[in-house]
C-alpha cells in the first residue's frame, strides 16, 4: 500500500502488483544482470525479462562461466606444487658465515648465534670438510686477531687466523670456494672499519691501502673470492689494482655494495667482537630510509671492478634487493644477517613458529626476490633439511 500524500491517509489506494520471486529466481536475476545466465526459451529478449517464478518445466538454464580459470588445479597435489614451483632454493645458493679464531683444538659456542662457533683454523678445516660432503659449496670467513691495533693491521698477517684457516680449508675441501670478508672491524682496538682520525673520524683513503693489504693477504692464502664490507668510498678499485697488480687478477670481488646501518647486526658483534668502541657506523653504512641511494652504491662498485654485489640486510630490505636486480643482470648477494637468524631462532625455540618452515621460507624469499647468492648461517640445517 502506499499514500498519495494527502493529510490524515485520506486517497490511501493499493500499491500496484509487484511480482515476486522465490530465492532460486532471484540468484538467476542477479546473475543475468552480471551476465551469467543462458538465457531462457521462453524469454526471446533474454535472461532478464524472464517473466516470474519458475514453475514446474520452466526451469532457468544455468552456464556457469566463472571460473573459467581455476588456478587451484595447478595446487591440488604436492606433485603438482612441485612441478609448478618458480623459485627454488639450492645449496649452491647458500654461502655460510663462519668465525675463525687463533689457536688449534679450538671449538667455542657462540652464545649470541645459536648453533654457531668460534674456529680455531683445524676446526675450520674439519666443519669445512664435513660441510661440502653434505652438499654444501662455499664459506666466507670472519676472523677474531689475537692483537688489536688502532690501524687493524694483523688483518694482512700472513699467519693470521683467517689466512691460515684458508689454507687448512683448501686442503681439507679443495673443491668447497672460501671467500673472506675484508674489513678493519675486527682487528681495530677502536672497532671502526677504518682508520681514525685524532679527532674520531673515520678516514676513508687512508683505509683503502689496508683493505687492499689485507685482501691481498687472503688471495696470497689461497681466497677463491674476496668480499669488502667496510663501505668506504673507492674500496672495490683499490683492491682491484692491488689483486691485478700481484697477479691475482682470476681473484672475484664481492662488493658489500648496498650495505645498510642496521640494527640487525647485534648477535654479529658480538660474535665477532667488532663493535665500535664509540659513536656508531651511520657515517659510511647507508641510511635504512634510502633506496635511490642503492643504485649509486651499486654503479659506482660494478664501475670500480665487482664482480659480484651485494644488498645487507636481506630479509628488511627485500625491496631494495629486487630493485637492485631490476637495475642490473650482474651477480647479486644478499646477506640474511645475524639479528634475522636470531629471530628466527628465538620465535622457533618457544614454539611461536614452525622454525624449519619459517626458516626455509625466508630463503624463498631471498631468493625470489632476485639474490643469486644467500650469505646464511642456515646453510648446514638447509642441507640437513634437504636430505632428510
Amino acid at each position: 500500500m502506499e499514500s498519495d500524500g494527502l493529510p490524515g491517509g485520506v486517497g490511501i489506494r493499493p500499491s500496484p502488483a509487484v511480482p515476486t520471486y522465490g530465492p532460486s529466481v532471484e540468484a538467476d536475476i542477479r546473475l543475468a544482470r552480471l551476465g551469467r545466465l543462458a538465457a531462457c526459451p521462453a524469454c526471446p529478449a533474454g535472461p532478464t525479462d524472464h517473466p516470474g517464478p519458475r514453475g514446474p518445466g520452466s526451469e532457468v538454464q544455468l552456464t556457469m562461466a566463472f571460473p573459467a580459470d581455476r588456478p587451484r588445479r595447478l595446487r591440488e597435489s604436492a606433485v603438482m606444487r612441485d612441478l609448478m614451483r618458480e623459485t627454488r632454493v639450492e645449496p649452491e645458493d647458500l654461502v655460510y658465515p663462519i668465525f675463525v679464531v687463533p689457536g688449534s683444538g679450538v671449538k667455542r659456542p657462540i652464545a649470541s648465534l645459536a648453533g654457531q662457533f668460534h674456529l680455531s683454523p683445524d676446526n675450520a678445516a674439519a666443519l669445512a670438510k664435513d660441510f661440502r660432503a653434505k652438499g654444501g659449496r662455499a664459506l666466507i670467513l670472519f676472523g677474531l686477531p689475537e692483537r688489536k691495533d688502532e690501524t687493524g693491521s694483523s688483518g694482512a698477517d700472513p699467519d693470521g687466523p683467517v689466512q691460515a684457516a684458508i689454507r687448512e680449508i683448501k686442503s681439507a675441501a679443495p673443491d668447497l670456494l672460501v671467500a673472506t670478508d675484508v674489513c678493519l672491524c675486527e682487528y681495530t682496538s677502536h672497532g671502526h672499519c677504518g682508520v681514525l682520525s685524532p679527532e674520531g673520524r673515520v678516514l676513508n683513503d687512508p683505509t683503502l691501502e689496508l683493505l687492499a693489504l689485507q685482501a691481498l693477504s687472503h688471495a696470497r692464502a689461497g681466497a677463491d673470492l674476496v668480499a669488502p664490507s667496510d663501505m668506504m668510498d673507492g674500496r672495490v678499485q683499490a683492491i682491484r689494482q692491488a689483486l691485478d697488480g700481484s697477479g691475482f687478477e682470476r681473484v672475484p670481488v664481492m662488493s658489500y655494495s648496498v650495505k645498510y646501518a642496521s640494527a640487525f647486526y647485534g648477535p654479529f658483534r658480538e660474535a665477532a667482537q667488532s663493535a665500535p668502541r664509540s659513536g656508531d657506523r651511520k657515517g659510511y653504512q647507508m641510511d635504512p630510509a634510502n633506496i635511490r641511494e642503492a643504485f649509486r652504491e651499486a654503479e659506482l662498485d660494478l664501475e670500480e671492478g665487482a664482480d659480484i654485489i651485494m644488498v645487507k640486510p636481506a630479509g628488511p630490505y627485500l625491496d631494495v634487493l629486487r630493485e637492485i636486480r631490476l637495475m642490473t643482470k650482474r651477480p647479486l648477494a644478499a646477506y640474511q644477517v645475524s639479528g634475522e637468524f636470531a629471530m628466527l631462532n628465538a620465535a622457533g625455540s618457544v614454539g611461536l613458529i614452525d622454525y624449519r618452515a619459517a626458516a626455509l621460507e625466508s630463503l624463498v624469499g631471498i631468493k625470489r626476490a632476485g639474490a643469486d647468492l644467500i650469505l646464511t648461517y642456515l646453510a648446514p640445517e638447509f642441507l640437513r633439511w634437504r636430505a632428510e
